[in-house]
């Protein structure tokens, strides 16, 4: 347990200075072009987070995402008592990438972010970004094609930079860590409750389409069922 919830501890650490740290450059390379600096934290994120899956992947699946952690322990593919281990991991996790981030692009280790991001639209889409990258996930490993997921995910989460309104975040960890990034990536702490929300409604539609289009008995292909 101690093991893969180190796994998860760093992986998200990982996963937040990645992207922190790359919209932080992009500011710098790219000052006064949003787009160009979307363009550029996106790629970022797509070429880093399938590195980071494939190398924690079989220690403790590679989560880095409450949400993803709760529907496959509702899936049955992993006990709660792992759920319980995992989240508090990927939270201070990603609160500690942040600093990283912070930190290695000579910023204050803590500066709460000023960015408000908290609209409707917003919300919507990040319950269809969340729902999403549940859906991409465990159609995948229920049909026996676990080894492209992390490539998937990477790609999925690369476009959804751009087809959501909310540059989806889709995932509650990363969500709190950017809270205390004022940069680029950061979110207001006053937005990030109602981003969180509609993270876990996305993350339940994710997990009904799973099992309506896929049935409920569970293939554990690429994934750790220790």
């Amino acid at each position: 347990m101690i093991r893969r919830a180190s796994a998860e501890f760093i992986g998200s650490a990982l996963l937040a200075a990645l992207v922190i740290g790359s919209g932080i450059a992009a500011q710098a390379l790219s000052p006064g072009d949003t787009g160009l600096q979307l363009l550029e934290n996106a790629f970022a994120t797509a070429l880093g987070l399938p590195v980071l899956i494939l190398i924690f992947a079989t220690v403790s699946g590679s989560h880095f995402n409450p949400v993803v952690s709760l529907v496959e322990a509702a899936l049955g593919h992993r006990s709660w008592r792992d759920v319980a281990a995992y989240m508090p991991a990927q939270i201070i996790g990603c609160l500690a990438g942040a600093i990283l981030a912070n930190l290695m692009f000579g910023l204050p280790a803590v500066s709460i972010s000023t960015t408000d991001r908290f609209s409707w639209p917003h919300l919507l889409a990040e319950v269809v970004a969340t729902a999403g990258l549940v859906l991409v996930i465990f159609a995948l490993a229920r049909t026996g094609r676990g080894s492209v997921i992390p490539w998937a995910v990477g790609a999925y989460i690369g476009a959804a930079y751009f087809f959501t309104s909310s540059a989806s975040f889709a995932n509650p960890a990363i969500t709190i860590g950017r809270t205390i990034s004022d940069t680029f990536a950061g979110i207001a702490p006053a937005s990030a409750p109602g981003y969180i929300a509609a993270q876990l409604v996305g993350g339940a539609l994710g997990l009904l389409l799973v099992r309506g289009f896929f049935g409920r008995s569970a293939q554990a292909a690429g994934h750790d069922q220790q």
